[in-house]
């Protein structure tokens, strides 16, 4: 893993978001394939789309 996403992860554990979207978010910057359809949650798909663009700037709309 590179450091801007060991950074991120921190970032967003010490912010408290919601797991659904930091789990999102790192299978879509490490490129997963998404989850199954009835398993996609509105965070989970917010975080994915913003790992995708490797961008932290929603994670706040995600916390707790």
């Amino acid at each position: 893993m590179d450091q801007a996403y060991r950074d991120a992860i921190t970032q967003m554990e010490q912010k408290g978001v919601d797991p659904e979207y930091v789990l999102g978010w790192q299978g879509g910057y490490l490129g997963h394939p998404e989850r199954e359809e009835q398993r996609v949650t509105e965070a989970y798909t917010a975080g994915y789309e913003d790992g995708q663009g490797k961008s932290t700037d929603n994670m706040a709309n995600w916390a707790k």
